[in-house]
């Protein structure tokens, strides 16, 4: 069976086939790095690192690249209001991205460019544009001309009247054409800047992409992925240019892009105050809870962000820990081919998971208990989960409980023996206590099991 993905370009589902088998190429937008990232933003960087994972168990090397946007206007501005260099925002808030990423289980990029290092790259991009006449220079700035590339809105579906109107671009009267976008702009002497033929600047968001994309994957690339929201007017432009700097027919083969994150069914946005930021979401939830939720609706639908979407993703964590705290004898296995297809055809990721909980029933009360907890376990790990050790998943879970594991597994022996001497009333009250404390007890057949509540 192939792997199988919408591509946004054709608008259906088709057999990924890369261009080459032997290096697979995957670019995606990453952050801009002015500010702490939002669950929004995070949305990409946890399903892309799933794509990434499943891609690298069919093919020996892919390359995936996520950039950094380290110059920016955004930048620019929260560097002026703390009266500091962009580099100290762009360092600070690029640091603070990995920290918050990795405790979602997102791994790093094979490449992660940023676009302060490839300024030469993208001078040397715009003067290709330029000296092909699909760029034209007017008044300190460089902008591309969309007339010189018939097949602009192919991506997006719509004519040009509805995308300029959409994007809210610059009128600017020295546009040939009000859609005319800029890949290069003039700085004053408080903004960065570099020495270009066209005078000291500073490059548009845009070009940014196209130029390291081509550095680092060629000039023809497998996979571009990114947020529904960049289809325009940013990967519209990318195409563009790209396909106009290197005269090719492609620049992307299959396009890939998430649906956006809701809050409660309302959009996020800072006028409701419901922008809710990675960083303080990981001060009252584990990492691998947030994933769980991000995980939990097909990437390119809606994803409902609510507190019971999070009370129910640690709950079912809790007990997959549970059954590999009581199961798992670190025996090797495989993927579960249901969990394994689910993925391979367009990250069906609530499939994936279905299928995951239904290889958790298989664990307890069989001579096969070992087997299949090794198999939660591998295909877990396929999806970012079920990474940590048990041992370690309870204890930063105990700290809520203020009981150590080893306490919780002595107030059981205690129970045991009361309930082993028919002294029911104490049995009962080491119960009670426990669940109290946010611990449920659960007797079966091999014995006393525990889980913790529910905040």
């Amino acid at each position: 069976m192939s792997i199988r993905i919408y591509n946004t370009l054709s608008r259906r589902k088709e057999d990924f086939q890369p261009l080459n088998p032997e290096r697979v190429t995957v670019y995606a937008c990453g952050p801009t790095v002015y500010n702490y990232a939002h669950i929004g933003n995070a949305r990409p960087a946890v399903i892309f690192d799933l794509l990434h994972r499943v891609l690298s168990r069919r093919y020996a090397q892919v390359i995936y690249a996520r950039n950094i946007t380290d110059v920016d206007d955004k930048i620019n501005q929260a560097a002026a209001a703390e009266g500091v260099p962009i580099e100290v925002i762009s360092r600070r808030y690029a640091e603070a991205y990995h920290q918050d990423m990795a405790a979602l289980g997102v791994q790093r990029p094979t490449i992660e460019p940023r676009a302060t290092d490839h300024i030469p790259q993208i001078i040397a991009m715009i003067q290709r544009l330029v000296d092909s006449g699909c760029a034209y220079e007017a008044q300190g700035h460089v902008l591309f001309d969309v007339a010189s590339f018939p097949d602009y809105g192919r991506l997006s579906r719509r004519d040009r009247r509805e995308m300029i109107a959409g994007a809210r671009v610059e009128v600017a009267p020295y546009k040939k054409n009000p859609g005319d976008f800029v890949l290069w702009k003039p700085s004053s002497d408080d903004l960065p800047g570099w020495d270009s033929p066209w005078g000291r600047g500073r490059p548009g968001w845009h070009i940014e992409c196209s130029a390291m994309s081509a550095t680092h994957l060629g000039e023809v690339i497998d996979i571009h992925a990114g947020g529904q929201d960049l289809v325009f007017p940013h990967h519209e432009n990318e195409i563009a240019q790209s396909r106009c700097a290197h005269g090719s027919e492609v620049f992307a083969r299959y396009w890939m892009h998430n649906g956006f994150v809701t809050v409660e069914k309302r959009k996020m946005s800072k006028s409701l105050g419901n922008t809710l930021v990675v960083h303080e979401l990981l001060k009252h939830w584990p990492g691998e809870v947030l994933r769980y939720v991000l995980l939990s609706a097909h990437y390119r639908q809606p994803l409902d962000w609510s507190d019971k979407a999070l009370e129910q993703a640690q709950a079912t964590l809790d007990r997959l820990y549970g059954l590999l705290r009581d199961h798992d004898r670190g025996e090797s296995a495989e993927v579960d081919p249901d969990v394994a297809d689910a993925l391979e055809d367009d990250l069906n990721t609530p499939t994936a998971l279905a299928a995951l909980n239904q290889i958790a029933r298989r664990v307890g009360g069989t001579d096969e208990d070992a087997q299949a907890a090794a198999c939660l376990r591998v295909s877990g790990e396929l999806l970012g989960l079920l990474q940590q050790s048990p041992g370690d998943w309870f204890a930063l879970r105990q700290v809520e409980t203020g009981l150590s594991e080893a306490e919780i597994e002595n107030l059981i022996e205690a129970r045991k023996a009361a309930r082993d001497r028919r002294d029911f009333a104490e049995a009962d009250r080491i119960r009670d206590d426990l669940a109290a404390r946010g611990i449920v007890l659960k007797d079966g057949p091999q014995g006393t099991s525990w889980e913790i509540a529910n905040k």
